[in-house]
This record gives C-alpha cells, sequence and structure tokens, in this order.
C-alpha cells in the first residue's frame, strides 16, 4: 500500500515544456518513474524526454486516463492550471511553483476540498516513494537512490532540502522510507502535517513517521492535538528546527514564507511542548533521530543496505 503516489499513479506535468519543469522531468524518468503525458497550451505535438505534449488537460486524460498531476508553472497561472486538472477528475496535485498569490492558494484549496482532492503545496520539493520508484518534483534532484531507499518510515517535512536530509538519516539509522513528502515552506497549503499523519496511520507499510518542522504556523500544534486525541497509534520521532528564532524581533521572516513568530504563535519551543504532551518524541539535537529510531524500532524493520 502506498499513500498518495505509487504504481496506480498515471502521471501528466503541467507546464512541461518550461525549464525547471523539463528537467524535473528528465531526472524523474532516470529514477524509474513513468510520465504519461505532459500539458502546454501551445505545443501540441511536441515531446519532452519522450513525453507526448498535449494543449489540454482534457487531451491528456483521454489519451492515457492520467489521475495524478505535477504541476510546474509560473505562479500567475497556477491557480488555472489547478481548476483545470480538478475538473478532469485528477485526485493528486503536486504544485512546485513558489510564490503564488495567497488569494489564488485560498480559492484552489477551497474547490479541491469540496472536490475530495489532495494538494501537496505550493512551494514543494515534491514527493518520493522510492518503493515504487515514483517521485513527482525535485526532491532528491538527480540522485535521489542517496537518501531514499524503500523502508517503513514515513517522512513529512516543511523543508525540501531536509526531506531529503532526513530520510538519508533514516538510511544512516539502518532502515528506510515508505514515502518522503515536503508539504511545501508556505504559511497556506493544502495537505498539512495532521492530513498526512491520519494517512500514514491507515498505512499498513508505515510503522513510524519522522516530521521535521520549522518556526510558524500552527501545524505541529494541531498535529499534536490530533495525536493527543488517539488520531495516531504509532511511534513519531519530530525535530523543531529555528531555536535562535525566538530570541529575534516579532515577526521577522526566516526564508520561507510560513516561517514567522508572533506571539506565542509559531514558536519552536510551544511546538516543542506539544509535540512532548502528546507523546512524541521530540529530538533536541537532529543528530539524535539516529539512536531514536533505533529505539523505537529495533532491529526487526532494519534494511539490508547492500542489496
Amino acid at each position: 500500500m502506498a499513500i498518495l503516489i505509487g504504481k496506480h499513479s498515471r502521471i501528466v506535468v503541467q507546464g512541461i515544456t518550461g525549464r525547471e519543469a523539463a528537467m524535473i522531468v528528465e531526472h524523474t524518468i532516470n529514477y524509474g518513474t513513468e510520465i504519461l503525458a505532459g500539458v502546454t497550451p501551445g505545443k501540441k505535438g511536441q515531446s519532452v524526454y519522450s513525453v507526448p505534449v498535449y494543449d489540454t488537460v482534457k487531451e491528456a486524460v483521454k489519451k492515457h486516463q492520467v489521475n495524478t498531476s505535477l504541476i510546474v508553472v509560473p505562479p500567475p497561472f497556477v491557480f488555472d492550471a489547478v481548476l483545470e486538472a480538478i475538473h478532469n477528475g485528477i485526485k493528486i496535485l503536486v504544485i512546485t511553483t513558489e510564490n503564488v498569490p495567497q488569494l489564488d492558494v485560498i480559492k484552489m484549496l477551497a474547490v479541491a476540498k469540496k472536490q475530495g482532492v489532495y494538494i501537496i503545496g505550493p512551494n514543494t520539493a515534491g514527493v518520493v516513494n522510492p518503493g515504487d520508484q515514483i517521485k513527482l518534483g525535485s526532491i532528491g534532484g538527480d540522485y535521489p537512490e542517496r537518501s531514499f531507499v524503500p523502508g517503513n518510515v514515513g517522512v513529512i517535512s516543511r523543508s525540501g532540502g531536509m526531506a531529503n536530509e532526513t530520510s538519508w538519516m533514516i538510511k544512516r539509522a539502518g532502515y528506510g522510507v515508505s514515502m518522503t513528502i515536503g508539504i511545501g515552506g508556505d504559511s497556506l497549503i493544502g495537505t498539512n502535517i495532521k492530513d498526512l499523519l491520519h494517512l500514514f496511520e491507515h498505512d499498513e507499510d508505515t510503522k513510524a513517521i519522522v516530521t521535521f518542522s520549522e518556526p510558524g504556523t500552527s501545524f505541529e500544534e494541531d498535529a499534536a492535538e490530533f495525536i493527543k486525541n488517539g488520531g495516531v497509534t504509532k511511534p513519531i520521532i519530530s525535530y523543531v528546527a529555528g531555536h535562535f528564532t525566538e530570541s529575534m524581533p516579532e515577526g521577522t521572516v526566516f526564508g520561507h514564507a510560513g516561517t514567522m513568530i508572533s506571539g506565542d504563535f509559531g514558536r519552536p519551543s510551544i511546538k516543542m511542548q506539544k509535540l512532548k504532551e502528546a507523546g512524541v518524541y521530540v529530538l533536541e539535537n537532529y543528530d539524535d533521530m539516529i539512536d531514536v529510531l533505533q529505539q523505537v524500532l529495533g532491529s526487526s524493520e532494519m534494511i539490508d543496505l547492500q542489496q
């Protein structure tokens, strides 16, 4: 079983002829993921690394029965791309684009919720399922095997780069990942930590969950409440980055759009406290992840990295 993406995924890339999208497509195909179609209005008949390009999602659905879309289009066009995908029955959308207008995000998330569509992002590095060798987005770059090996640990990360590093730490500990998901660094995103904890809880291939968090938003606090109320029974290990931000002036934005502290809202110390109260293994130091994973999972879930 795989959450969100797996062997059932039939993938289309919206905006496929753009430079960034073409690079992602090359890395994705080299990893072993099949991309059935691409869409760029006015580019029908072209191909990108042998992937046929169509003018509309409707054509791609008709020709290839696609059900999953990677959206790599400029910010002003993301809203229309999302609506086009949803109106043509696509249920999983991964949006890598940064700086999408917030009003557009609010509107597209409302439509997605009404239609039962999962959106990862915007501003996400992507998602990878190493067991099925499927990745969507820039996650893992051109060498995803460095960090991602099949296993039983689910990873949720607010940072794209740290999604890679966290999966690599899991590999160093002797385990692999069932799925790694970069949820995106913005304050307004589709699928959040709590949503993914719910999915991982019902995934038979996931035995433990690791989260990498940052200052800002209430994602961790909401997740802690969900865990505390019995929403997750599997062990969860969490690291919250950015302790230094609590000594900085209120309202300072640190890199990601969602990384902002105001009063007690978004403080790493508060997030850590809430997660601890919910029974989560909260790491004081990132490197402690290896020891805690081995303590929690033991030797039964370890993998043979020589295979």
